[in-house]
């Protein structure tokens, strides 16, 4: 089967913004349909892609009853993995308005503006925080924040932009009511 999306997870997460994506180590995952993921399976890829020859769960015919994804969907709504799934149910909701063409887009934009958080404001403990808030913030607020970090941080060491950056971001955070943590 052909995958189009494998930067896209087959339950609606966007694998862009995921720890696991964004790293060098030999451990780098492309995505949840990428070759490496798909040998390792999940219930997800077993079902949907393997069984059904889909690429995405609301593409199935009972993805309105199937009970695994309803789980998965009410899991993600208050907890989290190692992955971020605050917008999981936001992310499925537009996908089915605007398409995943249009997701794809936004979460592109998404992944440079986290992207340049690593690159320019990662002290080296900092990765999940930023894929987090890469994840909850509007698109126009991380271009603030970025703007604001980069301009009050000229000249600093990374630690010290790192800072900076954690501040600017906390501080839209509790304006917005938005988690930066992992839900546990």
């Amino acid at each position: 089967m052909h995958i189009e999306y494998p930067d896209i997870g087959i339950c609606g997460l966007s694998c862009r913004l995921c720890p696991m994506y964004n790293t060098d180590a030999e451990s780098r995952c492309f995505g949840c349909k990428s070759p490496t993921r798909m040998a390792v399976g999940c219930p997800f890829i077993t079902c949907a892609v393997k069984r059904k020859g889909i690429e995405f769960c609301w593409e199935c015919a009972e993805s309105d009853t199937c009970e695994r994804w309803k789980r998965h969907r009410e899991a993600g709504k208050e907890h989290d993995s190692f992955k971020c799934y605050q917008t999981l149910e936001e992310d499925i909701s537009f996908i089915s308005r605007h398409g995943v063409p249009a997701f794809r887009k936004i979460q592109e934009q998404r992944g440079l503006f986290l992207r340049e958080m690593l690159d320019n404001f990662n002290e080296g403990r900092s990765k999940t925080y930023y894929c987090i808030a890469a994840t909850v913030l509007e698109l126009e607020e991380l271009e603030e924040a970025l703007s604001r970090a980069g301009e009050e941080s000229a000249g600093l060491d990374v630690r010290a932009r790192s800072k900076a950056l954690h501040r600017i971001l906390d501080e839209i955070a509790s304006k917005k009511d938005y988690r930066l943590k992992l839900r546990k």
